[in-house]
């Protein structure tokens, strides 16, 4: 653990009553994966179980920065909600998937042989600002008291409500098609994803998210955030 990723923790802090750490979410884990290990790393450590909540969604095939309070800390998760968030990802121009990412198979391609780098940084602008957004149904977005993607993963059509969110910034940092890396800055209730899919339209050639990492949420950052196996020992060293 190194001086910076100390800033992750509070020495001495009795998680059990109230504890904030900063988790860099392993690839294909759920959030909930990651509420599950601390809340039995803390059982072990303190002899029964404690109240373990996540800040913000991470979706399995996105890693990152995740948020996660205990004890009477939990009560500031919509604190850390509200906060704007920074990610870092890849867009796949010239095809299209159900989820939005690769949970799902590829549904249609396209040409991108037209797709100039000129018209994918101006692409950009049309997504600064308050905008309407469709989630994917793919997401945990809860319709008649089911999560959408359980209701997807069925076959089942789903009509999502478009909401309003702001891109702050939307950056374009290296294009290698048809890859194009970008970089992020938005409002609670974004969706990255969704993002993907309407740049794709927005180009008419078809995106799809093909990598994300969540890189800060307010002043909270990746670069402090200890990973899973450093929280286990974080416990089990009695700290």
């Amino acid at each position: 653990m190194n001086l910076e990723q100390d800033k992750a923790i509070e020495q001495k802090t009795d998680y059990s009553k109230a504890g904030t750490l900063l988790i860099d979410k392993p690839l294909r884990w759920t959030s909930f994966d990651v509420v599950s290990r601390v809340r039995s790393a803390m059982k072990r450590r303190y002899g029964k179980k404690h109240k373990v909540g996540h800040a913000g969604t991470l979706d399995p095939l996105a890693s990152g920065l995740l948020i996660i309070a205990t004890g009477a800390n939990t009560k500031k998760i919509n604190e850390y909600q509200d906060m704007e968030k920074e990610y870092t990802g890849v867009f796949f121009l010239g095809a299209t998937r159900p989820s939005y990412d690769k949970e799902t198979e590829v549904d249609e391609t396209f040409s991108t042989e037209n797709i100039t780098e000129e018209a994918i940084y101006k692409a950009t602008l049309k997504f600064m600002g308050e905008i309407d957004q469709v989630p994917p149904v793919y997401s945990a977005i809860k319709i008649d008291g089911k999560r959408a993607y359980e209701s997807a993963r069925k076959g089942k059509d789903l009509e999502m409500q478009s909401r309003k969110v702001t891109i702050k910034a939307f950056e374009i940092t290296k294009i290698e098609m048809p890859y194009v890396h970008f970089k992020v800055i938005c409002s609670k209730g974004t969706y990255i994803r969704s993002l993907a899919r309407d740049f794709g339209q927005a180009l008419g050639c078809g995106a799809y998210l093909d990598a994300l990492i969540r890189t800060r949420i307010g002043d909270l950052k990746l670069e402090n955030a200890l990973s899973v196996e450093q929280v286990q020992d974080l416990f089990e060293t009695g700290v």
